[in-house]
């Protein structure tokens, strides 16, 4: 059947119907789930009714269709760029120097892989909104922010165009240049701290796959890297892939095609016939046929099935393991060849059947090359050493455990170290365990979201996750510039639609233990602009409603991900593998015809000869490079997509509304009520085990300008006075302890030095927090006094009024409004005082437990010694009331 939009219009338009009807029919399901939204169920069905139908036709077929020119909106700058041969062949030597010698023989060489057609050139596309082009030339300027993004498709399908409507989203979020390639890793002749990398499921696992090599090659690393949905592990041994996929569109079976040159590749079998056939070629002779009809047609089948069942295994002791379909414990005693490896098929015991398995079972790669720690990142000796990670993981997606595993793999290498068959066949793995320092992970499990969400960029959980992206990836590029980032505040030109649900709901469990506690209605994520809280552990541990709501995600004992033995990872399933049976069996009776007519094909060209590499290249089966005949057919020219492009309107739409309300946002004035809570966190700092403070209220007023200013606030710096982890068995004690710490104390600006000792008080060790030479204050009081002056300082530097127009001004940026008449001799009045203690740059909170308990202790001892010097009658001059007034007036003149 032919695969185009009226073919795939006719396919999808009783699903799109169907879920119409029923969404208003059988609304409670849907309640408090996100497909509460009617454009989030419809897109979640459409999604699932298309890769269904898309897997009934050709892998060349998919590929096409997915590949189609889509036209890019005229609000939209997008320019083709061709990567030089040079820059190709750079990244091909250091991914050969990654590789070893051993990693070169498994792939089957150093040079079949970096293959492509004759006039088929590596191929890129810059992404930009124009309006921020316009400026950006107009400036002179070159473009500080930029996003790599490899989009996904299992490795084998999607394009640029296809994903283009998301990108755009990106570009416009962080007004960055987004650099988009198709599932290829490159290197980037940039800055690497005005980079951000990014991409969603396969794309997010060669992410993570190109930092280590990065890393490992000593390349500069990236400012940072967002990682939507990453695909991390193609041997599926978590237990989330096991379960059902209510909420997600993949195939619980996997990815399967209609048989064609490109799919299935050669299996074991069909290579053996190929041999022997080319074996009667030299010999002028047939060799021995089976001797009977019944063994040729058996052997017929298992040619077509593409694996075998032996249901009296002699030479093993089956077990029972239908009862344990993710298997987080027993590799050890689990019958057969379950862990992938050169030299042999998959095989394992499923119920009291044992199953050797012949085809190839993921795309990708064979079923050999699957635990490749390239191929699979999960099974890297250690992923620390890498950039800020931002990971966001559906809580409804089939494979949300390995990508929690990922967030907690990388931000504490030595908990979670390979297995110990990994080390035994790398013996050099240990010393990289412990080698890298951890990487800071922010992670973020959204109730019951899809896999990849920002697909369906017009729903509302969607538009929340991309604020979201935008917020890490300003945080990220001003930590990693040291300066700060200039970002568009738009929430109030993107506007996240409203549903026909009902409000946050209270606490439940998600199911697999993705969450726990109660959600805190009052902390939202995070905009464009807004800091990021502080990392604890290394990590920032959320749970995300479709709401946008954050609450604390479940500790470690809670998820099913983090209970696994290091030893099962990268350990085929019985429960994976029964659904990739079951769904084969069906697709192999349906096309059994077509793919025999294609194993005979196969055979004769590989007994008539392809074109070889040299240099000893033997690409795998499964390498369409391995397989070139004497002459290829040139790449056709890709044309329209209207199908596509409707998609691709129906994601943008959302994008072209909030660029017109910005634009006529610019023609009418706005004023700004400063109050006292602007220029702090929309989004609550808060300690992520610790949800008290998640009810502080934000109330932000919006100014005509709209931009604000992203820092790094020093998030990362809480890493290393961390108490102990917080989860269900800490003592009350220790909780209040962490509370007693979190609390507003002290001034938000003042950061005490370390009580010294008196024999050390003139000790220079500390820094001091005023701007000029002299000793550093040691008291409490003479700290406040020089942070007093500090702050009066920064007040008369980066504050004042231009007298041509009456507008204040702060770091050199103009207000969008004027005052009156300055009252005193430095120009302030107290709408300029309110500014300063708004708009200002805010410092960190006190550097740890032990500053803040000390600090604590020395106000204290301060207001005692007031007390006494009162009820003495001795002082200086001030009453009681006017010593604690003053006191009380040092301390909240910087809140």
């Amino acid at each position: 059947m032919v695969f185009n939009t009226v073919t795939v219009g006719a396919a999808v338009t009783p699903t799109v119907v169907k879920t119409y009807t029923s969404h208003y029919l059988n609304r409670k399901p849907r309640r408090q789930k996100p497909t509460a939204h009617i454009s989030y169920d419809e897109g979640l069905s459409l999604i699932r009714q298309f890769l269904n139908y898309a897997s009934h036709h050709t892998v060349e077929d998919i590929q096409a269709f997915t590949s189609q020119w889509v036209p890019t909106p005229r609000w939209v700058k997008a320019d083709e760029e061709i990567i030089p041969e040079k820059i190709v062949s750079d990244a091909a030597d250091k991914l050969n120097t990654q590789l070893g010698h051993k990693g070169i023989d498994r792939v089957g060489g150093s040079v079949w892989w970096q293959w492509r057609k004759d006039g088929s050139n590596l191929k890129a596309e810059w992404i930009e909104m124009r309006s921020d082009y316009t400026r950006r030339r107009k400036e002179g300027a070159e473009s500080k922010r930029v996003m790599l993004y490899v989009h996904g498709g299992a490795y084998f399908f999607g394009s640029v165009d296809e994903h283009r409507y998301q990108l755009q989203r990106h570009a416009r979020k962080l007004k960055a240049r987004v650099f988009a390639r198709p599932q290829q890793a490159r290197r980037l002749v940039q800055d690497p701290s005005t980079i951000i990398l990014a991409g969603d499921s396969a794309g997010g696992g060669m992410i993570v796959s190109l930092l280590v090599v990065l890393r490992d090659q000593g390349i500069p690393l990236p400012a940072g890297a967002i990682l939507i949905s990453p695909w991390v592990d193609l041997t599926h041994s978590f237990p989330s892939v096991a379960g059902d996929s209510e909420f997600d569109y993949l195939p619980e079976h996997g990815f399967l095609a209609r048989p064609s040159a490109a799919w299935p590749p050669p299996n074991t079998d069909d290579m053996e016939q190929i041999a022997l056939h080319a074996v009667e070629q030299v010999a002028s002779h047939e060799l021995p046929r089976k001797s009977s009809y019944r063994e040729r047609r058996e052997a017929s089948e298992t040619a077509v099935r593409g694996f075998s069942v032996d249901l009296h295994p002699k030479h093993l002791n089956p077990r029972a393991n239908a009862d344990n379909p993710a298997g987080t414990t027993g590799a050890g005693v689990r019958p057969g060849n379950t862990i992938p490896g050169s030299g042999h098929d998959l095989s394992i015991m499923i119920g009291r059947e044992f199953i050797t398995i012949k085809d190839q079972i993921q795309m990708y790669a064979t079923n050999q090359l699957i635990s490749h720690p390239l191929v699979s990142p999960i099974l890297q000796p250690s992923l620390g050493g890498l950039p800020p990670l931002l990971i966001l993981t559906g809580g409804g997606e089939m494979l949300r455990d390995e990508q929690i595993y990922l967030a907690h793999k990388a931000a504490n290498p030595a908990k979670y170290p390979p297995g110990e068959a990994y080390l035994e066949e790398h013996p050099d793995a240990r010393e990289i365990v412990d080698k890298w320092k951890p990487t800071d992970v922010q992670i973020q499990v959204w109730d019951d979201l899809c896999h990849v969400a920002p697909t369906l960029s017009f729903t509302r959980p969607a538009k929340f996750m991309f604020r979201s992206i935008a917020q890490f990836g300003a945080w990220a590029l001003a930590r990693a510039q040291k300066a700060e980032i200039e970002i568009m505040d738009d929430d109030d030109v993107s506007v996240v639609s409203t549903g026909s649900d009902t409000a946050s709901e209270q606490s439940k469990d998600v199911g697999d233990g993705v969450a726990i506690g109660k959600v805190a209605n009052d902390a939202r994520v995070g905009r464009a602009g807004d800091p990021l809280p502080p990392f604890q552990k290394h990590m920032i541990r959320h749970r995300v409603d479709r709401h946008g709501a954050i609450s604390p995600l479940g500790p470690p004992s809670s998820l099913p991900a983090l209970q696994m033995s290091a030893n099962e990872i990268g350990v085929i399933k019985p429960g994976p593998v029964q659904k990739w049976l079951t769904a084969k069996e069906e697709w192999d009776r349906k096309f059994a015809r077509e793919k025999r007519r294609v194993q005979k094909q196969r055979a004769k060209e590989m007994a008539q000869g392809y074109q070889d590499f040299g240099m000893d290249d033997v690409p795998p089966p499964s390498a369409l490079a391995g397989r070139r005949g004497l002459t290829m057919p040139k790449e056709k020219r890709t044309k329209r997509s209207w199908g596509m492009s409707l998609w691709s309107l129906w994601g943008s739409s959302h994008d072209k509304n909030a660029l017109d309300r910005e634009e006529k946002a610019d023609k009418s004035p706005e004023t700004k009520t400063a109050i006292q809570h602007d220029g702090a966190a929309v989004t609550p700092t808060t300690n992520t085990h610790n949800s008290s403070n998640l009810n502080v209220k934000s109330q932000q007023a919006r100014s005509r300008s709209r931009r604000r200013a992203v820092t790094d606030a020093g998030q990362t710096d809480h890493n290393d006075n961390d108490d102990e982890e917080i989860d269900e068995n800490t003592p009350a004690s220790v909780l209040l302890a962490r509370k007693n710490q979190d609390s507003n104390l002290l001034p938000r600006s003042f950061v005490p030095l370390p009580q010294s000792p008196k024999s050390n008080s003139n000790s220079n060790s500390n820094p001091s927090p005023t701007p000029g030479p002299g000793p550093a204050p040691t008291s409490i009081e003479q700290q406040l006094t020089a942070h007093s002056n500090a702050q009066e300082a920064k007040f008369s530097n980066d504050t004042n009024i231009n007298t041509s127009t009456q507008r204040p001004t702060a770091n050199g940026i103009a207000f969008p409004f004027k005052l009156g008449k300055p009252v005193d001799e430095k120009g302030r009045n107290p709408s300029t005082i309110t500014l300063t203690s708004q708009v200002g740059i805010v410092p960190p909170r006190p550097n740890g437990k032990a500053d803040a308990v000390a600090l604590e202790s020395e106000l204290d001892h301060k207001e005692t010694e007031m007390e006494m010097a009162s009820g003495s009658g001795s002082g200086s001059g001030l009453s009681e009331s006017d010593k604690r007034s003053e006191l009380k007036i040092e301390e909240e003149c910087y809140i």
